[in-house]
């Protein structure tokens, strides 16, 4: 699998990312440690982890196969901090106490010693953003954090929290993009781009939608015919979707490969983009995944679906 560099850092990654958002809640802990060691077999680096996937049991799951499934050093671990759970809900605290709290209990669940690129998960008005990045300078100069980023940020909180880094540039911030989600392009991609911030594009399925699953319908073993997640799909499923994803399929029947495949790529190859991260319930949906990799869209497709997606 193709490595590149995350912004103007030296941190190397798989261009496709596995998420873990599944795990512990759809992926059991047998079916979780194919699914990473089918990825690392392939070349991939990147795994994308969070305490509040799962309610923790993702992170959990991870831990069980840091060392005995995959070594750690092979691994390039993305995590987050920032959003706190709170009796039934959660809420956002990204103050220094909160944040390196939260830091402490990661490295403690998933047994090492330090995370790869460490995330500030939202943004937080409560919060001032210098208090933000004296943290990730802290976090980074103790060792328990290599490179530090963000999730979730708008362009200007994006461009704020760069312009406030102190000893501690941003690495990367993740976002939902794909071509049923291309709002990013206007501010947030740009800005990423001036500051030398590399790009997770995280959702680049648009939840499925894009494989074409949602053609007929909601099939009901799907995440759009499961209530607890049906409205996150339903967000994709707008007017304008059916015409993208008519678009993408037609690609799709012309190259010979899946609408996974293509929709994949097209994100995965956007400018700015260090790596698309791709959640996958079962060992065979990473399968096709995978096969992504080895698609390079032809310049006149690429075309052709940044127009009927814009």
């Amino acid at each position: 699998m193709e490595q590149r560099s995350v912004g103007a850092t030296g941190l190397r990654v798989s261009r496709l990312g596995l998420g873990t958002l599944t795990w512990g809640r759809d992926t059991g802990g047998d079916e979780a440690a194919a699914q990473l060691s089918a990825f690392v077999d392939a070349g991939g680096t990147l795994v994308d982890n969070s305490p509040a996937y799962g309610d923790g049991a993702a992170q959990r799951i991870l831990a069980e196969l840091l060392d005995d499934v995959i070594p750690r050093d092979e691994l390039v671990v993305s995590t987050s901090a920032g959003i706190s759970p709170h009796k039934s809900a959660s809420r956002v605290d990204c103050s220094r106490r909160a944040l390196l709290s939260q830091l402490d209990a990661t490295l403690r669940e998933l047994g090492t010693d330090y995370v790869d690129v460490w995330q500030v998960a939202t943004w937080d008005p409560l919060t001032p953003v210098d208090e933000i990045a004296a943290t990730l300078d802290y976090a980074v100069a103790s060792g328990k954090v290599r490179y530090a980023g963000v999730r979730g940020y708008l362009g200007w909180q994006l461009a704020t929290a760069a312009g406030a880094s102190g000893t501690t540039p941003l690495a990367a911030t993740q976002v939902e993009y794909s071509l049923l989600a291309r709002g990013v392009e206007e501010e947030l991609v740009p800005a990423a781009t001036h500051h030398g911030i590399g790009v997770f594009a995280a959702v680049p399925l648009a939840g499925g939608v894009l494989t074409g699953k949602y053609r007929d319908g909601v099939p009901a073993d799907s995440r759009g015919g499961d209530p607890a997640h049906a409205e996150d799909v339903r967000s994709y499923l707008q007017s304008p979707a059916g015409r993208v994803v008519d678009a993408v399929v037609t690609a799709a029947d012309g190259l010979g490969t899946s609408p996974l495949a293509v929709a994949l790529a097209w994100t995965r190859d956007r400018p700015g983009v260090a790596s698309a991260i791709v959640g996958a319930r079962d060992l065979a949906q990473l399968t096709g995944v995978l096969v992504a990799e080895e698609l390079a869209l032809p310049p006149a497709i690429a075309a052709a679906l940044d127009d009927v997606s814009a």
